[in-house]
């Protein structure tokens, strides 16, 4: 497995004692990710360690999904990777529309206003509800918290890492 991993959850406890484990999502695409026959990868993020796994169910469970994994029957078999990250290999992403992005495109990009003053680097993308957030670390101040609508988001260039933003009024002070 030399392929490059993204991360589409991250395990953080065990569900009963049937083998099943709770994971929170990071991806937009729960119902392909956690498809049953599903390969995913659990990687240890303190020394890298992977294991490929197969889904053998799953469900959705307060704002959580819960899974299970071919050949894992036991809560003694699931318990020990507990913190560990759930990742996808490369060759399984799917082709995306125009104007959509994977977090990993995103993750790193540099932040310009449609004036070119740089803002910073997007460190995160939350999911709050109607659209996603973008965090953007800046060198001094509090992070900046860029709503991804059309109105805010004017370009996304994966490939040179760079977006620009129209800044509402207001975006700044948050």
């Amino acid at each position: 497995m030399s392929e490059k991993l993204y991360t589409v959850g991250k395990i953080v406890n065990t569900h009963g004692i049937r083998g099943e484990l709770k994971i929170v999502p990071q991806t937009d695409f729960l119902e392909e990710r956690f498809a049953k026959g599903s390969k995913l990868v659990f990687f240890n993020p303190e020394n890298g360690d992977t294991l490929p796994v197969i889904v053998e169910s799953s469900r959705d469970h307060k704002n959580m999904i819960i899974v299970r994994f071919q050949g894992y029957n036991n809560i003694n078999e699931v318990e020990k990777y507990k913190g560990w990250l759930l990742k996808v290999e490369e060759q399984y992403l799917s082709e995306l529309g125009n104007d959509e992005f994977y977090y990993h495109e995103i993750i790193g990009c540099r932040v310009f206003t449609e004036e070119g003053e740089e803002l910073g680097t997007i460190s995160e993308i939350l999911s709050p509800g109607a659209n996603d957030v973008w965090v953007v670390e800046r060198s001094a101040g509090k992070p900046l918290l860029l709503p991804y609508i059309d109105e805010v988001v004017l370009k996304v260039d994966v490939e040179q890492k760079r977006v620009t933003v129209h800044l509402m009024e207001g975006l700044l002070e948050l």
